[in-house]
């Protein structure tokens, strides 16, 4: 799957600059940011597991914290540091090549403020080892960031976006997706499952959050190019984004979780 990962970049850079693409980026840092403030002024240590090119570490970076990505694409591992270095925070960067299940003791051997686990889930079948990992790895008192493709909207994707609803109502059961942009099968999770699982691993305060809550449902995807109109929908995407019942539909479930002392 590395192979998979290192010679989709091009086209991942490509879905990050699409309007979805960002869309994705600008909510979570905003989800983000609102939570944040109650660390602290920082900088923080950040630990971005699977946090590939970057896409959310630069951000971070810009406001000044310190950030580690662990990745075991070293393509997506030297495109982060290369974003790193022309956003001027490149000492700031840390980056280690490695599997999220077998990190070195130089990752482990502190916690961190902050620990991200954006985009990971959907690559596991059990998410119950990975979201245990990422608890341990933030100290008393800092935050975990989580994030994943939301099953709820798979079978609103194949009926309003498709116009399938045969495929939409076999959906409804199914637990499988597949990801277009790196070739790959995909195990689709809840929010609901992932925050009983937190709650298993002693996190509290869990804020349920929604990215992409209406994007995904607009089939006009070339109007969305327009930028009077994406400015629009970027301003509803963060009104929705934590105002329920919205998150429940959107196209990924963002959990923001205190971890206690």
């Amino acid at each position: 799957m590395q192979g998979q990962f290192d010679a989709a970049l091009d086209a991942w850079r490509v879905w990050q600059e699409s309007p979805w693409g960002r869309l994705r980026y600008t909510v979570a840092e905003a989800n983000l940011s609102r939570r944040l403030a109650a660390l602290g002024p920082g900088p923080l240590r950040v630990l971005d597991l699977a946090g590939a090119d970057g896409g959310d570490a630069v951000r971070l970076l810009r406001q000044g914290h310190r950030v580690t990505i662990v990745d075991y694409s070293p393509g997506m591992l030297a495109a982060a540091a290369e974003r790193a270095a022309h956003a001027g925070a490149g000492d700031r960067l840390t980056t280690v090549e490695a599997d999220v299940f077998a990190l070195p003791e130089s990752v482990t051997a502190g916690r961190y403020d902050v620990v991200l686990c954006h985009n990971l889930l959907q690559y596991v079948a059990d998410p119950a080892p990975v979201v245990r990992t990422a608890v341990s790895l933030v100290r008393g008192g800092g935050l975990l960031s989580l994030m994943a493709i939301n099953r709820h909207a798979n079978p609103l994707a194949l009926a309003v976006r498709s116009l399938d609803p045969a495929a939409a109502l076999d959906a409804l059961g199914s637990r499988a997706s597949r990801a277009e942009t790196f070739d790959t099968e995909l195990t689709l999770h809840t929010a609901e499952e992932i925050t009983a699982l937190l709650a298993e691993a002693g996190c509290e305060d869990v804020e349920h959050c929604g990215i992409r809550c209406v994007n995904d449902h607009i089939t006009d995807d070339a109007r969305k190019h327009d930028p009077d109109f994406f400015a629009a929908l970027e301003a509803l995407e963060l009104a929705m984004t934590n105002r329920h019942p919205y998150p429940h539909t959107a196209k990924i479930f963002h959990l923001l979780a205190d971890v206690p002392g």
